[in-house]
């Protein structure tokens, strides 16, 4: 049996064995015992270990100015953050997401790589804190309650702007599609009823749009999320924090991550607020809900392919059944649907979570980060899925559209107008009484004549508000 090299850490509950290779220390240590709960690690969301990786380096330039940390220790600890925020020890982010603590083992398992990895630099061995230490210098005027909440929102910040990037891509796959299907017509419809004729690519158009708008909301939800509360230290009082910390830490980090952040004008407001991160998960959850409509579309739209409404195909991705030769599944926008249900579920947790906490703190953040963080990667996944395995490839049958339009007694609506709302629904009746077309009929009852009718019928006067004129 091989031994692994260990060191002696020590807490307020006393010593404990920490692997010698390891970077993190006794407070990681624990929370991995404490916490086997999800399975996520802080590994699994670079995003967040390099978000806390920024937030330690800021502080150390910023206690660097104002005479607090040594210059030797401070550009250790800045070497050792620039070092994680490029890639490194993120194995060594080993705490369970969700945790109990407010975040506290998040930020200790940070102080800790930082420290250790700083200790190296310095040519210390790790754990030999009595040369720098995770909480008296890396964690130097910080708490976790004002250093987690501001490491989730840098986080969210960063999953917000590729999400929307994403969303831009699928945006342009259906402008794409909209512009070639422009010319096609088809019946569009209310209830699942015939209601009156419209093009495919006006209804492509409409996902491009709906898609626009969102991104222009979470465009907002990133604003929201840019007020941080770094200085507030316990819950907001700004406790063993220097009064010139807030603003100095906040410039650093602003420099350093490329988003103009703010501080928050009542940091004791701000510590036990989670409103912001509610707002974001809203707005998720209203993309999700659009984007699953959307999809509910594409698959109606699919259906069949003979026996259903077999308007569009979607690409064939993979063989739909175990036991139906030949049959084929809608299986990218039912995945991306799933992906909206498990969103809209985050949305409910972090909205419990935000109205759980109580007093000056809200110690259930670590699930709004989960949460949160599950929400806007899988939601970008699923767009960027959507477009290139779905939209990209989807053609129009533009046979079955035309006699769709034709067999329709939807178009009787168009000629309101001209041959009066009694005249129309007799038409109508007749029509759907004898299976016989709508311009036929018009035309045997003498109502208008073919020159006359082609006119009101031309797709282009059918699709779009029109001038209505005396024949």
């Amino acid at each position: 049996m091989t031994l692994i090299p260990t060191r002696i850490e020590h807490d307020l509950l006393g010593d404990r064995e920490v692997p010698d290779a390891a970077y993190y220390g006794i407070h990681t240590l624990r929370a991995v015992e404490n916490f086997p709960i999800s399975g996520t690690t802080l590994a699994a969301w670079p995003d967040l270990i390099r978000s806390l990786a920024a937030i330690k380096q800021a502080a150390a330039l910023a206690n660097r100015e104002l005479g607090l940390l040594d210059a030797t220790r401070c550009e250790a600890i800045v070497a050792a953050c620039e070092e994680i925020r490029a890639g490194a020890l993120h194995d060594q982010f080993v705490v369970d997401l969700i945790q109990g603590g407010a975040g506290t083992s998040t930020n200790m398992n940070a102080n800790e790589v930082i420290a250790n990895r700083a200790l190296e630099i310095l040519g210390h061995p790790r754990g030999a804190y009595g040369h720098l230490h995770p909480n008296e210098h890396v964690n130097m005027g910080q708490s976790t309650n004002d250093v987690y909440p501001t490491a989730l929102k840098i986080a969210a910040a960063t999953g917000i702007r590729r999400l929307i990037d994403a969303m831009a891509v699928l945006r342009d796959g259906f402008e794409t599609k909209a512009a070639e299907f422009s010319d096609i017509l088809k019946m569009g419809r209310t209830q699942l009823q015939d209601a009156v004729p419209m093009t495919l690519g006006q209804e492509f158009g409409t996902y491009a749009r709906m898609l626009a708008e969102d991104e222009a909301r979470l465009g907002e939800a990133e604003l929201l999320i840019r007020e941080i509360n770094l200085g507030a230290t316990a819950i907001g009082t700004g406790i063993t924090a220097h009064p010139r910390y807030a603003a100095l830490v906040r410039a650093q980090l602003s420099a350093i991550t490329g988003i103009p952040l703010v501080t928050a004008e009542d940091l004791v407001e701000a510590t036990q607020d989670c409103g912001a991160f509610v707002q974001v998960s809203s707005v998720l959850k209203r993309v999700a809900v659009k984007l699953s409509k959307t999809c509910n579309d594409l698959r109606l739209l699919s259906s069949g392919p003979r026996a259903g409404f077999g308007e569009i195909n979607l690409p064939s991705r993979q063989a739909g059944s175990s036991i139906m030769p030949g049959k084929v599944n809608p299986v990218i926008p039912e995945v991306v649907n799933q992906v909206a249900f498990e969103v809209i579920g985050n949305d409910v947790t972090i909205t419990f979570a935000a109205e759980a906490g109580q007093l000056q703190l809200n110690a259930f953040e670590p699930v709004i980060a989960y949460s949160l963080f599950r929400s806007l990667t899988h939601l970008e996944a699923a767009c960027r899925v959507l477009d290139a395995r779905c939209v990209r490839g989807i053609t129009a049958n533009r046979d079955r559209l035309r006699a769709s339009v034709e067999q329709s007694i939807g178009i009787v609506t168009a000629l309101n107008p001209y041959i009066g709302y009694r005249n129309a629904t007799a038409v109508a009746l007749e029509a759907q009484a004898t299976g016989r077309g709508v311009y036929d009929l018009v035309l045997e009852r003498r109502l208008m004549d073919r020159e006359q009718l082609d006119a009101v019928l031309q797709p282009e006067r059918l699709t779009r508000p029109q001038a209505i004129e005396a024949l």
